[in-house]
């Protein structure tokens, strides 16, 4: 078995130069990259889930090797485990299962590594003589919150009111929310939540921002550049947040959010929309 590394742990060694001339990747880069094009080929859902993944190991094997005279040969491949919160491992359903494997064997063939399978298993809490006393703050929910839990990759995230956002345009949106809520009498006011986790039906997701309004809801998402391709996925996801109670979502790309005009635009059709 390869050592368990920590995706937030830093990079160690690089393996030697691949045959086809690509610059070897690490353990995590490999994570990284198989991430990010699920990302990119528009398979959100298992995106998200790379997000929740704790740690992983790549168990390597080797096998089928066939001696000759001059040489033997060895056929080496590796099997990757990847390990998240107990309460999770259910979100990763064979379906998103499949698409990740799919990523990681992709990474694997542009670097020469044979990626034959993707596990996924719930990691194992470390616990001392105390254990009775942390079992006991688990239960009273002393627990850490989900706020900001897609941000863990990113390091140069935006930190505002002591609230986690994923990137520049997340924050443009979320100051101008703050500017309305301010101008709102108090007895009137919205609430603003960053990146919640948010549970539904068979799914945990983490909406980019969620409003609420006079016992009404609305979420807000932010759409990258390589939001291309994800209609289907989106549309799965809005009418599970529907059914969960959400009355109004809409979307705003990165492009119309270059000038602050055209955030308050948005902004205050959405609330518009929200408030009626």
């Amino acid at each position: 078995m390869g050592a368990s590394r920590s995706v937030d742990e830093p990079v160690e060694g690089r393996s030697a130069p691949t045959e086809q001339g690509r610059p070897p990747l690490s353990d995590d880069e490999m994570v990284g990259a198989a991430a990010v094009l699920l990302s990119q080929r528009g398979q959100r859902m298992a995106a998200e889930l790379m997000l929740d993944v704790a740690s992983f190991k790549f168990d390597k094997h080797i096998t089928n090797y066939e001696e000759t005279i001059d040489y033997t040969s060895w056929n080496e491949h590796e099997n990757v485990i990847l390990e998240t919160d107990p309460h999770l491992v259910i979100d990763f359903e064979r379906e998103l299962v499949d698409q990740i494997r799919s990523a990681f064997k992709a990474v694997g063939v542009a670097h020469d590594r044979e990626i034959r399978d993707v596990w996924v298993r719930e990691v194992i809490p470390a616990v001392g003589p105390g254990w009775r006393e942390q079992l006991a703050r688990d239960l009273k929910g002393g627990r850490q919150s989900n706020q900001a839990r897609r941000v863990r990759l990113e390091p140069k995230h935006p930190v505002v009111d002591n609230l986690h956002l994923t990137n520049e345009w997340e924050h443009r949106v979320y100051v101008v929310l703050r500017e309305r809520q301010a101008a709102l009498p108090d007895i009137e006011t919205i609430g603003i939540l960053p990146l919640p986790g948010m549970r539904v039906l068979g799914h945990t997701f983490e909406p980019d921002l969620l409003v609420t309004y006079k016992g009404r809801a609305g979420v807000i998402e932010i759409d990258g550049p390589h939001h291309k391709g994800r209609r289907s996925d989106d549309a799965s996801r809005e009418r599970l947040l529907r059914n969960a109670g959400i009355k109004h979502i809409d979307r705003i790309d990165v492009r119309d959010s270059t000038s602050k005009a055209e955030v308050e635009k948005f902004v205050d059709t959405f609330l518009r929309h929200l408030m009626a």
